[in-house]
């Protein structure tokens, strides 16, 4: 595929190194250790529906699970916050089998409903078990512990947690290109198809969506370190509406394209948040049916087109160039 040829370029994966490297530098940096989470969340959901194509609405269960665990283990155990997100993205893939189990024999907005069905059962966990997660008030003084250093500045706390987001994003990236990405894509294309070749369709897309659910982990888990505290809020149906709208406005299907949604939402909801806008959701959902309207492919996907096929007729205006001229026929009445 041609976006596969353009995203694998060493010349964009360096610019995108470069850009992650100086964004704390660019913006907050609070907010700029948003824009990686929810880079790295909208990555795992891409891999779900773009590269599997099921929609989901119940992501926010793995995100806020592994949020309120990775706290647990903060707080209880005084683990180093890497050793407490990895654990709360293992927590995240383990809630994903029972759920994806039963998920996965749906398709389309069936499979959408009941992942939402389940993401609201958690939700009421949560805020019944007050507890464990603090109900409505939260799991509040998440620490930061990392073998003693001083991580209370956010601007260093970034470049700590910016290894945790590139493992991730690489564990992603390999996973739609490796042969299993493949079938997942063959999948995608012609379920039917597929099972006719041999192979177990279903157990493919419960593989895919445990490995999307373990990654949406480790994106919430570093969230709720970084914020210091896991809410209602992480569960909350909303959060999977979200990263969904990160998806379709970035490209869906491109992995760079989650990227660059998660940035832009982020840095408009923070844009107007500090203005003291209230309809944020308004805008947000007013900039989404723009985007739907003028770049059907989302932003990333439909640039990504536009330059691919303006390459494909320069390529041909070439060949035709360098074809040699046919002979013109000889008259039949000439000597």
């Amino acid at each position: 595929m041609i976006l596969s040829r353009l995203a694998g370029r060493p010349v964009l994966l360096a610019a995108g190194l470069i850009t992650v490297l100086a964004l704390p530098w660019l913006i907050y940096p609070p907010v700029a250790m948003d824009v990686l989470c929810w880079a790295l969340f909208a990555v795992a959901l891409d891999v779900l529906l773009g590269f599997t194509g099921l929609l989901s609405f119940g992501h926010a269960a793995f995100w806020g699970t592994a949020a309120y665990a990775a706290g647990l283990l903060a707080i209880h155990y005084s683990l180093p916050f890497p050793l407490a997100v990895l654990g709360a993205a293992l927590a995240a893939a383990v809630l994903a089998v029972p759920i994806g189990f039963l998920s996965v024999r749906r398709t389309g907005i069936y499979f959408a409903m009941v992942t939402l069905a389940f993401a609201q059962m958690v939700y009421f966990l949560a805020n019944q078990w007050s507890g464990l997660t603090g109900g409505e008030n939260g799991l509040q003084g998440i620490p930061r512990e990392l073998f003693g250093l001083d991580l209370s500045d956010p601007f260093f706390f970034y470049y700590y947690g910016l290894p945790l987001v590139l493992v991730g994003l690489w564990a992603a990236w390999r996973i739609v290109r490796s042969p299993f990405g493949r079938v997942l894509t063959a999948i995608r294309d012609n379920p039917a198809r597929a099972r006719a070749l041999g192979y177990p369709v279903d157990r493919y897309k419960l593989l895919a969506f445990v490995l999307s659910a373990g990654l949406s982990g480790l994106a919430g888990g570093l969230y709720a370190i970084s914020h210091g505290f896991a809410s209602l809020q992480e569960v909350n149906w909303t959060t999977s509406g979200k990263v969904v709208i990160m998806v379709v406005l970035g490209g869906i299907g491109t992995l760079w394209g989650p990227g660059l949604g998660s940035l832009i939402m982020v840095q408009l909801n923070d844009f107007l948040s500090t203005a003291g806008f209230d309809g944020i959701d308004l805008v947000t959902g007013g900039v989404l049916i723009l985007i739907v309207l003028l770049f059907r492919r989302g932003m990333w996907g439909t640039v990504v087109d536009l330059l691919a096929r303006r390459a494909a007729r320069r390529a041909e205006a070439r060949a035709k160039a360098k074809a040699p001229a046919a002979e013109e026929p000889v008259p039949s009445g000439s000597a």
